[in-house]
Order: C-alpha cells, then structure tokens, then sequence
C-alpha cells in the first residue's frame, strides 16, 4: 500500500490566521480532521510542517484518536517554508522506501475516507491517478514509484502540477462521487461553504 504525504507547511495568509487550528462542527481543529480520513484509509500518513512548530504538532494530536496517532508521522522539514514543491519533496525523500504516494493537503478535511481508499487501490493498476467529481479534477493525487525522480527534484512553490501536465497519457481520472476533493479552504468563506459537510464525512471515518 502506498503511504500519505499531507502537506501542512502553508502560512494560511488568506484565512487571517493558522486554518490547520481552525475548529470545525465538532471542535477538533482542521487539520486533525484531514489526518483522520487519510489515516482511516492509508497504513500511514506523514504530515510535513515547518521545523519550529511543535505546538501545533501537539495541539493536533490532543485532538487525534490513538488509532490515528499510531499511523502519524510528524515531519518538520526545514526547506518546507520554500514552498509546497520542497515540502512534497521532503515527504517523497523521507518515505523513500514506500510502494507509492498518495499527496493530500491539510485544509481539504472533507475529502471522505472511501475517496482515498479508491485513489490509493487504483495506483496498483496505473502509476498516476487523480479523482475527479462533476467534471472537475481534484485531490488527493497518487504517485507510483516510478515518479520518485520527478517529486525528489521539486523545489520551492512548484508543486506537482508540472508532473500532471507532462504525463496526461499515463493519468486515470478516477471519477467518484465527493465533493471534498476539490474543496479547499482558503478563505472564511470557503469555511462557510464547508460547513455542511464536515460532519458527514466525518462520520466515514
């Protein structure tokens, strides 16, 4: 099975303050949701923060059942605060042994469990996957082995969008039937708009 790299690292300069500590319905902060349904599917999740951030590691995990806390790495990575590019490459170097990679982001917590379950299996058969709902293409992205070169080279804010756009024969668009792959929060109002989700897909979990 392949593993998780949730990347974490932003400095959420559109929400107006840290959205991983965010509480949602239930009280738990952002992030620990969208470590709750990557772990609920993947045999382990690494959560690559900036290095000088032990307190949000803590208040996360205060909030993370043990279940959760067993498959969570914690991986403060210096070259993190270059950007999402360094971080994944940070996550991919550190887990250089894994069968694959399946990239979440922290402030897609309404992604359902179910979601990544069919992402990650859908690697055995291509070495590129992504879901896709309503037409419209999203997270979290699956990466084979067979890309480890192509991630390990990412630098600063260049993300993995170069490795999609390169490589369109080899993608499977997996469609699926969730809207939390293609909802971010980036703002109060993408908050307001999440709100009447988070708790079903909660409770998928």
């Amino acid at each position: 099975m392949p593993v998780g790299i949730l990347l974490a690292a932003g400095a959420s300069q559109r929400f107006g303050a840290d959205k991983r500590l965010h509480p949602l319905a239930d009280g738990r902060p952002m992030l620990a949701h969208s470590i709750t349904h990557a772990a609920a599917a993947l045999p382990a999740v690494w959560v690559v923060i900036r290095e000088d951030e032990q307190a949000v590691c803590e208040q996360v995990s205060a909030a993370l059942t043990d279940p959760v806390l067993e498959k969570t790495h914690w991986l403060p990575a210096r070259e993190s605060c270059l950007g999402m590019g360094s971080s994944l490459a940070a996550g991919v170097r550190a887990t250089a042994d894994a069968d694959g990679w399946i990239v979440l982001l922290g402030d897609m917590p309404a992604i359902a469990p179910s979601t990544i379950c069919v992402v990650a299996e859908a690697l055995q058969h291509s070495p590129l996957v992504r879901p896709s709902c309503d037409g419209r293409a999203g997270h979290p992205v699956a990466f084979s082995p067979a890309f480890a070169e192509d991630l390990l080279a990412l630098q600063g804010d260049q993300g993995a969008r170069a490795i999609l756009d390169k490589n369109q024969q080899r993608l499977l668009l997996l469609s699926v039937a969730d809207p939390g792959v293609w909802q971010d929060v980036d703002s109060a109002a993408d908050l307001i708009r999440l709100t009447g989700n988070d708790a079903r897909q909660e409770r998928q979990a």
